[in-house]
């Protein structure tokens, strides 16, 4: 049976609608039900001279048709007309409402799984919701965690903590949220990725992994003790290994995810491994949603130079995941 997937464009003043109207060329089916405003569409398609067809749904789970550049629609109003290539805060509530009706579609059973466009955090906060990604917003919304974690054809990446200013990094850092990060991406690798006996390899957070506490402790006093709780318990964890050398090929190849202590450790090294065909998977979650690597790209709106390569991928692994989920 086919997997329906909810799909969100993110800000509509990005260049989510234009990725949109160039996936129709080729790359999207009757299973990809876009949630948005299909005036937005509409006005890409213009502007890039690509002509389209918009079929809209009533209800999300109403049946969907295919054909050459066919986009099926389940239509949200623009509260605001948009200015492609702009961002108003005055739009933020469409974003979360788009978001919100696809994740909640998910938990109902309407869609298999969700693929999330771009966002602009700050314009969000600026138009008065006050959260720091689609990550920990889709955690709150399923009342669950969630966990951050970025993959290709060669590496899995995830992360102890998010979107937090660099001077908290070490307060959030605990034995126990560790434990309790990895048994969840143990337990995710597991149920949504195949793996039957997860290999984990997790990073130190100092320099040198900390040099057996010359350059920091948080390895000794918090790290390790967490590293041989979740031996205990069976898991397969290596580690903490200094950030430096935890992706050379020789781990690579032996582990089926690194697990990095904050953003900015992990995730420049898989984006430039292969930027276009990286995509964020949020693990943790009651459903399966999956985002691409890039952002709003405002600069590129109208130029028809948008690469849609990261969209068509996370398309390509939320099918998968869904497909292998238990």
């Amino acid at each position: 049976m086919s997997k329906r997937i909810a799909i969100t464009l993110g800000d509509p003043g990005g260049i989510g609608p234009d990725i949109c109207v160039k996936m129709a060329q080729s790359c999207i089916t009757r299973n990809h039900i876009f949630i948005t405003d299909p005036n937005l569409l509409l006005d890409s398609s213009r502007k890039l001279k690509i002509k389209i067809k918009i079929n809209l749904l009533e209800t999300v789970t109403s049946k969907t048709v295919s054909g050459l550049g066919m986009i099926n629609v389940y239509p949200l109003k623009l509260r605001f007309k948009n200015k492609p290539g702009y961002m108003d805060p005055r739009n933020a509530s469409f974003v979360i409402n788009s978001i919100q009706t696809a994740a909640e579609g998910c938990m109902r059973g309407d869609f298999d799984a969700m693929v999330t466009g771009p966002i602009s955090k700050s314009i969000l906060n600026r138009g008065g919701y006050k959260i720091s990604g689609h990550t920990e917003f889709l955690a709150k919304l399923c009342k669950s965690k969630s966990i951050m974690m970025l993959m290709n054809d060669r590496l899995k990446v995830t992360l102890q903590t998010i979107h937090i200013p660099l001077r908290k990094i070490t307060k959030e850092i605990t034995k126990s949220k560790i434990i309790e990060t990895i048994c969840t991406i143990n337990e995710d690798l597991k149920s949504k990725f195949g793996c039957t006996k997860p290999k984990i390899l997790i990073c130190g957070i100092n320099p040198h992994a900390g040099e057996d506490g010359l350059l920091g402790k948080e390895e000794i006093d918090i790290i390790i003790p967490a590293v041989k709780s979740l031996k205990k318990k069976g898991i397969t964890i290596d580690g903490p290994v200094p950030a430096d050398t935890a992706f050379i090929k020789k781990f690579i190849s032996k582990y089926d995810v690194i697990h990095t202590m904050y953003h900015d450790q992990g995730l420049p090294v898989i984006k430039f491994d292969d930027f276009s065909k990286t995509t964020n998977v949020t693990l943790g979650l009651p459903i399966i949603r999956v985002s691409v690597d890039h952002g709003t790209a405002t600069e590129l709106v109208g130029t028809g130079e948008v690469d849609i390569s990261s969209f068509t991928q996370a398309l390509k692994v939320a099918r998968d995941i869904s497909k292998s989920a238990i």
